[in-house]
């Protein structure tokens, strides 16, 4: 058996008669798995609710009466935000952006029911899900058990008889290293077994999951290298334990809450208060379509009875008014689309602000890779928003092209003549999400994973020079 093996063991022995060490690796295996539990069960019962209510509305719309076909698009319809499988392990900004989307004519409305707003203050802190518990609590756990690895034999004076005997300061510190981090892989199983479960029970796909499980493993490891390192600085054990503490404090807690804060303050996005007087004004300056005197829209109906070689909207062989319709929505829906992409960029530049302060913070780092795998990131709500606007723009010009082209002009003002058949609108309001694809997620989790593996080299780099400085201590 080699010295570094025999030393591991030993660590592994004292660790076990260690109740409290004991405890807390069980208590937080448990709670892990309670985590992962909860999580699937509440990601499983929120997806069948969503897709219950999008069941329950596309049947309302298509079992509407004989309609005016403008009468359906101010009636509108509601598409609901599909979960992603791994949204069980880590719900990301999920909980804060909604997930229900009204979609109307001459409107682009934001989504709606998000689970901090109708929650308690305590879900801003965490959910409980397998991230959370290995974010914030496994490093807690890793603490407690190895900070005195080194330390305490410093204190012990056993290190200074086994460099005496000829082992190599290397081999202690390799051993310590194997001791934690077998305790670390112990902690991290649960969180693999919870991704195996998901991957075998939906189509996610195997890639992501592993991504996520590297991710975390790496996360670990850092915690791993850097409490053996403080362990072998410090000549007591108890002030590597405050050390480490105030490590995990400031690092796990209390930047990753000024970050944003801090990016929000520096970048401050628009109240809806104000996007919504700025989009009223520059909905003002694009015309009125109810305004026969309206420059932009009487420079329209010119435009059109000479491209069909007729004197009078009357004359027209489609309804005007469904073509004026159409005409208003496209100038709104582009309106709208400017607001939105610009503060979807508003949002990305604080995010990008935000990341530079994962070199202070691996957690950020962390939690963009994790979200990125898991869809559970402002990318992947972004995606949804736009695809339900664009749905909600198809829906909007189908029906107004309904108005003209099965309504004449004349019926259109006859409350008889005015309305068309259900069947016309069957199907159209059928709203399918399409996920970014894995290769999307692998790209946004590159530099987050960059970040991750820059830790891995500095913490290496300061565990060799703390092993050195091992070396001097029988000089």
């Amino acid at each position: 058996m080699s010295s570094v093996f025999r030393i591991a063991v030993e660590e592994w022995r004292l660790l076990r008669r260690d109740r409290v060490a004991v405890l807390g690796l069980a208590l937080l295996l448990l709670l892990t798995a309670v985590a992962g539990f909860t999580a699937w069960e509440q990601r499983r019962s929120s997806a069948a609710e969503r897709a219950r209510h999008q069941a329950q509305v596309d049947h309302e719309f298509e079992t509407q009466p004989e309609r005016h076909p403008h009468r359906m698009v101010h009636y509108g319809h509601f598409v609901f935000r599909p979960l992603n499988p791994l949204a069980a392990f880590d719900a990301g900004v999920d909980a804060y952006t909604g997930h229900t989307l009204f979609l109307e004519g001459h409107r682009q409305n934001s989504a709606n029911f998000g689970d901090v707003r109708q929650s308690s203050l305590l879900l801003r802190f965490g959910q409980l899900t397998p991230a959370f518990v290995l974010q914030v609590l496994a490093p807690l756990l890793l603490i407690f058990v190895g900070h005195g690895s080194l330390a305490r034999e410093r204190e012990s004076g056993t290190l200074r008889v086994l460099l005496a005997q000829g082992v190599r300061p290397w081999q202690i510190v390799a051993g310590k290293l194997l001791a934690l981090s077998g305790v670390a892989a112990v902690a991290w199983l649960p969180a693999l077994l919870a991704l195996g479960w998901i991957v075998l029970a939906t189509p996610t796909p195997l890639g992501l999951a592993a991504l996520l499980a590297a991710g975390y493993g790496l996360w670990l490891l850092l915690w791993v290298l850097g409490i053996v390192a403080l362990s072998a600085v410090f000549a007591r054990a108890r002030d590597a334990l405050v050390a480490l503490l105030a490590v995990w404090a400031v690092s796990v807690v209390l930047v990753p809450r000024l970050a944003p804060e801090l990016a929000a303050s520096t970048l401050a996005l628009p109240t809806r208060f104000e996007t919504d007087i700025a989009v009223a004004r520059d909905l003002a300056a694009l015309g009125d379509s109810h305004d026969p005197n309206d420059p932009y829209f009487a420079d329209f109906k010119k435009k059109l009875l000479a491209q069909y070689g007729v004197g009078r909207v009357e004359d027209l062989p489609v309804n005007y008014k469904g073509l004026l319709g159409m005409e208003g929505e496209r100038l709104t829906s582009a309106l709208f689309e400017r607001y939105a992409d610009a503060g979807f960029e508003r949002q990305a530049a604080q995010l990008r602000l935000v990341d530079g302060f994962a070199w202070l913070s691996p957690v950020i780092a962390l939690r963009r890779l994790s979200m990125a795998a898991a869809g559970t990131d402002l990318q992947n709500y972004r995606r949804f928003v736009e695809q339900a606007e664009r749905h909600r723009y198809q829906l909007v010009q189908q029906l107004n092209r309904l108005q003209a082209e099965k309504l004449s002009f004349a019926g259109d003002r006859s409350s008889r003549d005015s309305r068309i058949s259900p069947e016309h609108w069957h199907g159209m309001a059928d709203f399918q999400f399409e996920a970014a694809p894995p290769s999307e997620a692998f790209s946004r989790a590159g530099p987050a994973a960059g970040v991750l593996l820059g830790w891995l080299v500095a913490l290496a780099g300061l565990l060799a020079l703390a092993t050195r400085r091992l070396g001097r201590i029988t000089r």
